[in-house]
């Protein structure tokens, strides 16, 4: 069938692409690279004619609360709208763990408002709420940086490989919609001080981590089990120090980053998907 996937020259939408395509799927990576915008709607009817579903896992340039509401609420009903035009029968987004748990942050609640926007929608849909990524532990540590320390609750967290995120996309794309929340997450639960604290070790990056009961997650005040997926969960295999003994021998040894670096340009940086 053919796939069109929004966000397809990204971390996740790239290893969809590849992994629908060798399994004989005609998938097509769609994005402002490839001449698609879901905000201005530009190639949108052009890449959606002839497909059977379409993948959302794109995501906001800019993290500003407004931007990211603006971006989430106007790509979705551009996309919602061509996509009925086009007779699109599955609509499938990539969404987050918790999201209900986490507006505080407005790049949650324009995840919320994406989400609801789908549900209100006559195509059928599938959302995937997923948990963090072993890709972006890394930035939670920068995000969370305070001249030479990273200050993180000890909340329980169950990250997951970008990888493994994008064969439960790839699966629950190629089968019937389930006009519903699906959770996917990886195998293992940690304490988030202790995720970054072994993800910088492996890279030997010289930051300490401090464990502060008071400390925030992209501005949010997390709870025991805010980012944890419920009991009926898809898990992923890949287990983190697996994943972390082959990317760690890929990088160089990290240098701290200064209070102004880590701040990325005015909170212009927040929780990737």
């Amino acid at each position: 069938m053919k796939i069109v996937v929004i966000g397809g020259s990204g971390l996740i939408g790239a290893k969809l692409v590849n992994k629908l395509q060798e399994q004989g799927h005609e998938a097509v990576a769609a994005s402002p690279k490839t001449g698609v915008n879901t905000l201005t709607g530009e190639g949108l009817a052009e890449v959606l004619k002839g497909a059977s579903v379409v993948v959302d896992v794109s995501n906001s340039p800019s993290w500003e609360d407004a931007d990211v509401m603006k971006f989430f609420e106007t790509s979705t009903r551009n996309l919602l709208d061509y996509e009925a035009a086009a007779g699109v029968r599955h609509h499938v987004a990539l969404s987050v763990v918790g999201t209900e748990r986490l507006l505080a942050s407005g790049f949650f609640r324009a995840k919320m408002a994406q989400e609801n926007l789908i549900k209100g929608s006559s195509i059928p849909y599938s959302i995937i709420r997923a948990t963090q990524f072993f890709e972006f532990v890394k930035g939670i540590a920068d995000f969370s940086t305070d001249g030479n320390k990273v200050r993180l609750p000890s909340a329980l967290i169950q990250p997951m490989a970008a990888d493994d995120v994008a064969s439960a996309v790839g699966r629950i794309a190629t089968r019937a919609p389930v006009n519903g929340t699906v959770e996917v997450g990886g195998p293992e639960q940690f304490r988030l001080d202790e995720l970054v604290r072994q993800d910088l070790a492996a890279r030997k990056d010289p930051r300490e981590v401090v464990a502060d009961p008071h400390a925030r997650y992209y501005g949010v005040e997390l709870s025991e089990r805010t980012l944890l997926p419920g009991d009926g969960a898809r898990l992923g295999e890949t287990r983190f120090e697996d994943w972390l003994s082959r990317s760690a021998s890929q990088v160089s040894p990290t240098k701290p980053l200064t209070t102004a670096v880590a701040a990325v340009s005015n909170r212009t940086s927040g929780p990737q998907r």
